[in-house]
């Protein structure tokens, strides 16, 4: 097995302040999309000015901070809210939700949408490959903190976690890192390059993204709190997921009829 790099959580601190890694890594995801949706935006004929850019990763922000962290404590983590309210507040220790962060950032769309007469679809198919940037920072976060282990293996690769017991694991967020953040981010610039339909983007996101989490989950030690749903192995992501790949299949189907 491969030993596990156990690095401190906190990246630095400043008085009495701490700067963790994991809160680091969706910095370093927002500045990285904002780049690569200005590189875009300054192409000819591109329809979106730089100011509109900021407002909406601006905008996005909050709704991948406020919908994730909201998203974790309803899908995730509800019991442990009712009895300790405050951990809602908590977010330097992780847990935050791609599900719920993908509601906050599609009412996010919205309201962007409504201040600027932009198509909602318009939105989406421009934002869609920048998010990979920020899933890949944000399963490295996960993998600094130890967090979102592997279930039990013996391949080669695999890693004893400090809080996950004495037996060797899948590091599932390096999985997750490398085909929702890398090869997702990869097929999607390369698509979006060319004009598409709309709503064709956003369904290849929404697919793609859909079908890695629902494969990555059988690697993926399920949530203590919840364990299996149902069959003995259908997870709570994997439960998220299905409605990805159904939207994700009517908008390429919508979009190809267009």
């Amino acid at each position: 097995m491969l030993p596990y790099a156990s690095i401190n959580p906190i990246a630095f601190s400043l008085g009495p302040f701490s700067v963790h890694w994991y809160g680091l890594m969706y910095v370093v995801g927002f500045i990285g999309a904002w780049l690569l949706a200005s590189y875009r935006a300054k192409k000819p004929n591109s329809n979106w000015t730089q100011d509109q850019v900021s407002d909406l990763i601006f905008y996005s922000a909050l709704g991948v901070i406020i919908g994730g962290r909201i998203g974790y404590i309803i899908f995730y983590s509800f019991s442990n809210f009712l009895a300790q309210p405050w951990i809602i507040f908590t977010v330097w220790k992780g847990g935050m939700s791609f599900h719920g962060g993908l509601l906050g950032v599609l009412l996010a769309f919205y309201l962007f949408s409504q201040k600027t007469g932009k198509h909602f679809f318009e939105i989406s198919d421009f934002v869609s490959p920048l998010v990979p940037i920020g899933l890949a920072t944000g399963r490295l976060g996960n993998f600094i903190n130890g967090e979102l282990w592997g279930r039990i293996s013996h391949v080669p690769w695999a890693m004893v976690f400090p809080h996950a017991g004495r037996f060797p694991r899948h590091p599932s967020q390096l999985y997750e890192f490398f085909f929702e953040g890398l090869v997702l981010f990869s097929f999607l610039w390369i698509y979006s390059r060319k004009k598409r339909p709309r709503m064709a983007v956003s369904g290849w996101f929404a697919l793609l993204y859909g079908i890695f989490r629902f494969i990555l989950e059988f690697f993926r030690q399920p949530d203590i709190d919840i364990g299996f749903i149902s069959w003995g192995w259908l997870t709570m992501g994997q439960l998220l997921s299905l409605p990805m790949i159904i939207v994700g299949l009517v908008l390429l189907y919508k979009a190809q009829s267009r």
